[in-house]
């Protein structure tokens, strides 16, 4: 295996690329949003945002462009904004289906989940040609009737939805993929012991990473983002939303998800300095793109709930990073991934059913438990329902925990968030200050959680939820 690869991340060419494919077609609609969404990708909002509204400008009659500058203003909390782009369409094309679906969902965002709710029931009832249409009004609906409280009705047009969503694409063999990949790194970490971290840390002074780095994991909705933005609010720590440097630049090239052979512990073992310093350039370079040249902030964070699957790789290449580890209820996680509505791939695909998110539950916090059993690298816990009674007393615990003071303008970290681009799903909590209506959300769905109770009592126990 080559290691040494030449190819490596270029993100400047991939900037000048999209510049000069915008200037070679300043009017294709379709090609400007897709640049756009490139631009999203290289994490650069304010060259993303540009392209949608140049594509907006060179038609205006566009629908594919309105929607996705509405998309795009939604995501940055100006829904104002993105309802002029939706009525503008409606103007034209008043029944258009996925407009006003569209229109839908950002009426729920605005709280007018009765306006949204009359909207939704209609849409639905005269049905649509549009496979996404009638996937995501059923998925909407059921946010909706969550939000107004009808629980019993939200769940079953959300199963309703998943069922339909489960038609677009290969969802066995999506499945069959994570489950090798689970298999696999279960057999490695069966083979780990004490010693193996040990000899890593004792190897760092031989590739010693040039930045302090921490890195804020634990399983998706157990409040990672409420955390980082809070961290992220100290002067001294540049926090990272999501990024995918080390998925792309460590991950996928160790242990690809698609692998069929394993990764095994000698071939960890047998990472030269060399090989671990190349993947370390690698993993920065991604992702530093996104922080300012002047920022040179004490220490990096990077959180990514997904990447708690590879925290042994983490550790092989960065033996001194600091670890935090987001807890929530794990009946109240599983309903809030349940409830996502997320682009699928052999991980998201987990979340078409309780049984299946209960899993991937399972199948992540058995990484955390086992890595926290073999101890020797630094790490804390962090309870979602101890941040949301008390921000400032388990803030500062955290904060204190990466080696710095608390800074009060973490408490009001919210109000920083507004000037920011989220790239989290979770997004549209960002700019909220702390609210504890979602502890025990899974009460109102206890009924449908009752086959998967025996799975997750193991871990209600270990973190101690009753």
């Amino acid at each position: 295996m080559n290691w040494l690869s030449p190819r490596a991340s270029n993100f400047v060419l991939a900037d000048e690329s999209c510049q000069h494919a915008a200037g070679l077609a300043p009017k294709n609609v379709s090609l400007l949003v897709l640049l756009g969404q490139q631009y999203h990708w290289l994490r650069q909002p304010d060259h993303a945002r540009a392209c949608f509204e140049q594509a907006v400008a060179a038609a205006p009659t566009s629908i594919h462009a309105q929607l996705s500058l509405a998309d795009w203003y939604e995501r940055e909390r100006r829904l104002d904004d993105a309802l002029q782009c939706v009525d503008a369409c409606l103007a034209r094309d008043p029944l258009n289906a996925q407009v006003l679906c569209v229109k839908a969902m950002l009426l729920h965002r605005q709280g007018h989940n009765s306006a949204a709710e009359t909207l939704l029931r209609d849409l639905i009832n005269r049905g649509s040609h549009d496979a996404n249409v009638n996937y995501s009004s059923r998925h909407q609906f059921a946010t909706v009737l969550d939000a107004l409280g009808q629980y019993p009705e939200a769940l079953r047009w959300l199963n309703e939805a998943k069922a339909l969503l489960r038609k677009t694409a290969n969802i066995g063999k999506m499945e069959q993929d994570y489950d090798r990949a689970v298999r696999h790194r279960r057999e490695l970490l069966a083979k780990m012991t004490p010693e193996t971290i040990q000899r890593w840390r004792q190897e760092e002074t031989a590739a010693a990473s040039p930045h302090r780095l921490a890195f804020l994991g634990g399983h998706p909705r157990t409040g990672t983002t409420l955390l980082e933005q809070i961290l992220g609010a100290h002067p001294g720590i540049a926090a990272f939303d999501e990024p995918m440097a080390f998925p792309d630049e460590v991950a996928e090239k160790l242990a690809p998800m698609n692998a069929t052979a394993a990764l095994t512990v000698n071939t960890l073992n047998a990472l030269t300095a060399a090989q671990r310093r190349h993947f370390q350039q690698r993993y920065f370079k991604s992702l530093l793109r996104q922080r300012p040249d002047d920022q040179k902030q004490e220490l990096l964070l990077d959180k990514n709930p997904s990447p708690t699957a590879w925290l042994h790789l983490w550790l092989r290449l960065f033996p001194a990073l600091k670890v935090i580890i987001a807890l929530r209820d794990p009946r109240d996680v599983i309903i809030s991934c349940y409830f996502q509505n997320l682009r699928l791939n052999p991980i998201n695909a987990n979340f078409l059913s309780l049984e299946r998110t209960a899993r991937h539950y399972a199948d992540l916090m058995d990484v955390w438990l086992r890595m926290r059993e073999l101890g020797g690298f630094d790490w804390i816990e962090s309870r979602y329902e101890d941040m949301v009674a008390s921000v400032e007393s388990e803030g500062r615990r955290v904060t204190e925990f990466l080696g710095l003071s608390w800074y009060p303008q973490q408490a009001a970290f919210h109000e920083t968030n507004r000037k920011k681009f989220v790239f989290s799903p979770t997004y549209s909590d960002a700019t909220r200050p702390v609210y504890q209506r979602a502890v025990g959300r899974w009460k109102n769905y206890a009924e449908a959680l009752a086959p998967v109770q025996e799975r997750l009592a193991p871990y209600c126990r270990t973190f101690n939820y009753a």
